[in-house]
């Protein structure tokens, strides 16, 4: 509790001790007895009530983040030339007023949500787009008083600074900048550059008006239900598109594996066929070159070669057949000698 507030409740006391003291004065007549003894403290109530209401009404205390505006019968522009700054001061009863003006932060919000903004219901802000969509904006503004400048304030605006200057600038600053753009672009691409186009033109204005934006929040944007639901299946379809995209690639990659492993399969056949010919060539030239130098060993000497043939009959042979007119399986030595 400060000074001022403190002299204004003692003074409310006084008063009331006096109004206490003049009743029972007025009782102690009517039943005609002595009011003498009541008298004095009559007298002393009021004047006590009397100073401290005087001193209540020129006592004021300012708080740290206020300024004081003083209204003064006392100037000739009716107002004191300075606002009063923190602190206790003293103004001229009944000659001059005090008006407040808060210097610390505010926030002014415009919000679909009925409890969000400072008015009730729906408080977003309507526009259109280059191509004419209609969407609805929720913003917050966060401003304060230019300290300096709250006199001028005062006699510009005095306190309908917010409903009749940071306001409606918001909401024409915002449908402005919003028609520059088209809905993509307010949307993503360029929602950045948007919200900076619509903080830089709002702070001009109302450095103008002798306040100052602190930030522009771009809270959220919606859109008209037709067009969220023409977003909707643009949406649906592009992931269809995507799906089905997905869905061929990953058909081609199966594709050109499965081709990768039939050619790797046709290849090996073709090599392993190579290897065997190479295998059989190399064989069949070996068996070439045995022949011929079997062939070059049994020349000129048929006992050899009938000694190998006899070799290789069964040792358990009881029956053979023998060539049509020939008595023997060979020739006889000496017939073959002769």
């Amino acid at each position: 509790m400060n000074i001022a507030t403190l002299v204004s409740t003692l003074s409310a006391f006084a008063w009331l001790a006096f109004f206490g003291l003049l009743v029972a004065a007025v009782a102690r007549a009517a039943r005609q007895k002595s009011v003498r003894a009541l008298t004095g403290g009559i007298l002393a109530t009021m004047v006590l009530a009397i100073v401290f209401t005087v001193l209540g009404l020129g006592l004021v205390y300012i708080n740290p983040e206020e300024r004081g505006v003083v209204k003064s019968a006392f100037n000739d522009q009716g107002l004191r030339p300075e606002a009063l700054g923190p602190g206790l001061h003293w103004i001229t009863p009944f000659a001059e007023e005090v008006l407040l003006y808060p210097i610390s932060r505010t926030t002014y919000t415009m919000s679909v949500a009925t409890t969000e903004g400072q008015l009730t219901g729906d408080d977003s802000i309507r526009a259109r787009t280059k191509d004419g969509q209609e969407v609805f904006v929720d913003a917050s503004i966060v401003y304060q008083i230019d300290p300096s400048k709250i006199i001028q304030l005062h006699i510009t605006w005095q306190l309908r600074y917010e409903d009749e200057l940071v306001r409606p600038t918001a909401r024409s600053t915002i449908r402005d900048a919003v028609s520059q753009y088209g809905i993509e672009e307010v949307v993503s691409t360029k929602r950045a550059e948007m919200e900076e186009l619509i903080t830089n033109r709002l702070a001009a204005a109302m450095s103008d008006n002798y306040l100052t934006l602190v930030s522009f929040l771009l809270r959220d944007i919606h859109f008209s239900p037709e067009y969220a639901a023409a977003v909707e299946q643009k949406q649906i379809a592009e992931q269809l598109a995507q799906q089905a995209k997905f869905t061929v690639e990953q058909k081609r990659q199966e594709a050109e594996q499965a081709r990768q492993v039939a050619q790797g399969i046709a290849d090996a056949v073709v090599i392993k066929a190579k290897g065997d010919a190479e295998a059989r060539l190399i064989q069949a030239q070996a068996e070439a070159g045995a022949n011929d130098l079997i062939a070059a060993s049994l020349a000129g000497r048929p006992e050899l070669l009938m000694y190998l043939y006899i070799s290789k009959l069964a040792p358990n042979i009881q029956i053979m057949l023998l060539p049509s007119g020939s008595p023997f399986i060979f020739p006889l030595p000496d017939v073959i000698t002769q």
